[in-house]
Formats: C-alpha cells, structure tokens, sequence
C-alpha cells in the first residue's frame, strides 16, 4: 500500500479569517487559480517553497475538547523566542509555556490560534544546531 498526504484539513468556524490568519504566520499563499475570499466555506493556502497545503473547511461543530493533531512550527529566519512574541502579537494566545524543561535553551511554547487550535513553536534549525 502507499499514499501521500495532499494536504491538511483544519475544521473551522471562519475558513476564510482563519485562513489569512495561518496564511501570515506561515508565509504561505493562496493558489492562484482560487483565491480565497470572505464567505468562502473551504480556503486553501500553500507553502510556496514546499508545496504543503493547508485546507480550511467550515464545521458546524466547535473543536470537542483537545485537538488530536496539531502544527509544530519552526522558524525560518528568527529564534523562537521572537516567533512567538510576534505569532502573539499577531492574535495568538499562550497555552503551556515548555521553555527550559530539558535545560537552558530547550523546550517549546504551546499557543492557540484565534479559534482555540494548538500549535507549537520549536527552536528554529539554528538554535537546535548549537544546544547539540
């Protein structure tokens, strides 16, 4: 057997809000043959370096407790510290602060996007590299 994953879906109560919100946290981009719009139930944006894609989809339902799965992100250019000072100035909220818990320089923060959704901010590729 063998598959890939197309994409992943995030349940919502605003695809399009929700969308744009990710859509600047992660530096992605609509697909330019369908751009997303105010009202739209199903938004989509990509990762236009990777090709990863992220589908919006408007639920009735709000999240039932934890979510399952979630995002662990990693910045690109700066160290955690400063993604998540900026993913909070950006409207996201503070979960579980896990900074330090295996020593100086290690762990990760626990955020929650504007509906309530975690998600992880690692140390970036160059902080990792100099704590191994």
């Amino acid at each position: 057997m063998s598959a890939f994953v197309s994409h992943t879906t995030v349940d919502c109560r605003d695809a399009y809000a929700l969308s744009e919100w990710w859509r600047v946290v992660l530096a992605y981009s609509d697909l330019e043959d369908d751009p997303n719009n105010p009202g739209d139930d199903e938004c989509i944006i990509r990762d236009p370096q990777t090709g990863h894609q992220i589908l919006f989809i408007e639920v009735p339902d709000p999240t039932p407790g934890k979510n399952r799965v979630h995002f662990d992100l990693r910045p690109r250019s700066s160290d955690r510290d400063d993604e998540v000072r900026s993913l909070l100035a950006h409207g996201a909220t503070l979960h579980e602060d896990h900074r330090g818990i295996h020593g100086p320089g290690t762990g990760w923060v626990t955020l929650a996007d504007p509906e309530g959704n975690l998600f992880c901010v690692l140390r970036s590729e160059e902080e990792a590299a100099a704590q191994a």
